[in-house]
């Protein structure tokens, strides 16, 4: 399983070749659309709520 994290438009192949592309809340709209998950803004401690919203860490 991969992951990756991203809120630019330099992310968008990223997001879209990893088996769970997450787009921070801050996002680009084209990069939330192409994510498989979003999340809180990155000043909203946003990657850190998506690894545990998506069960990676306890």
């Amino acid at each position: 399983d991969t992951y990756a994290f991203g809120d630019g438009l330099n992310d968008l192949e990223m997001i879209s070749f990893v088996g769970t592309g997450v787009a921070l809340g801050n996002a680009v709209p084209d990069l939330k659309a192409a994510a498989d998950f979003v999340t809180k803004p990155v000043d909203e401690e946003g990657i850190s709520w998506a690894v545990k919203e998506l069960g990676l860490l306890q």
